[in-house]
């Protein structure tokens, strides 16, 4: 299901390193590591399995270094590893300085590359 997922995507993801995560589902907080970014999502690992599901959106807070950012997600998926789950999210709320920060990220569209004509 996620290979159908993928090749609907508007925006590429990328994986992303040293970036952390602090999750809230209304309930409590939960702490986990961001995998890949785009502009309107996101997919977060080694999220603790108490995270609820079922809430409607999570609050999430990004860090790594020099960055810091305050989103809304809603959930759209999960997958179980066993000791914690993955989660993806797609993005409902971020300030213009998120999009800056993925758009810096992104690789160079095909339009952006050099034409290979001789």
């Amino acid at each position: 299901m996620e290979g159908d997922v993928m090749e609907k995507r508007r925006h590429p993801r990328m994986v992303m390193t040293n970036l952390e995560a602090d999750i809230s589902d209304g309930k409590g907080f939960f702490s986990g590591v961001v995998h890949d970014i785009s502009r309107f999502g996101l997919s977060i690992t080694d999220v603790p399995k108490r995270l609820d599901r079922t809430a409607d959106i999570y609050s999430v807070i990004l860090d790594g270094p020099g960055t810091h950012f305050k989103l809304l997600a809603r959930p759209i998926w999960e997958e179980d590893d066993g000791t914690y789950k993955i989660i993806g999210a797609q993005i409902e709320n971020s300030p213009w300085t998120w999009t800056e920060f993925v758009m810096r990220h992104e690789p160079e569209s095909d339009e952006d590359l050099p034409s290979k004509s001789n």
